[in-house]
């Protein structure tokens, strides 16, 4: 069916199937690690600048 090239095609298959995988575990792992440190700092009382509800502009 896909002749003398289909090793090479179900590597490249694989290859690229392991990077979509690593990429997605790495979305994953990096959205609940900035998550966690956002709820620590407001966990902190941290707040962003611009909520600042002064009417004060930082120049």
């Amino acid at each position: 069916m896909m002749g003398k090239h289909a090793a090479f095609i179900w590597a490249c298959y694989l290859v690229v199937a392991i990077g979509l995988g690593a990429l997605i575990a790495w979305l994953i792992y990096d959205g609940r690690r900035l998550a966690r440190r956002i709820s620590d700092l407001e966990a902190r009382g941290v707040r962003r600048r611009s909520a600042d509800t002064s009417g004060n502009s930082p120049s």
